[in-house]
């Protein structure tokens, strides 16, 4: 290993932080722009989470509502990195490139089901639930 540093790392301090918040937020940019599954849903957790505080009781119930809907979004917009990556590579059809795309796909679908699961516990669970 070298000691010298990679002009691609960051050397830290409040720059690196102002500098990772712009990156995040061109990824929350580029996702809502390029991705359509991403905005439909992204419209389902701006709908829901006004519910969340009305079917959740208590802080715990409405946390984990919100929650289940963020990790939907974060699964989505790593799914679309990754997409875009093997994009990058090759538009072809390779049975890797497909297989990730597949797993990614698969890993949304995940999400989905989770998210799903947990506001369908907590909705039905008739305030047995903390």
């Amino acid at each position: 290993m070298t000691s010298e540093h990679s002009s691609y790392k960051s050397r830290g301090g409040l720059g690196r932080l102002v500098k990772a918040l712009r990156y995040s937020l061109q990824g929350l940019r580029a996702a809502f722009r390029h991705e359509a599954a991403f905005r439909q849903e992204l419209l389902g957790v701006v709908i829901l989470t006004p519910v969340a505080f009305w079917a959740g009781r208590g802080t715990t119930q409405i946390l984990l509502l919100i929650g289940a809907l963020v990790v939907v979004l974060i699964v989505e917009i790593l799914n679309s990195a990754l997409e875009a990556l093997a994009d990058s590579i090759s538009t072809e059809p390779h049975p890797l490139l497909g297989r990730a795309k597949d797993l990614g796909s698969a890993a949304v679908l995940l999400a989905i089901a989770l998210a799903a699961a947990t506001w369908l516990t907590i909705l039905l669970s008739g305030g047995d639930a903390p």
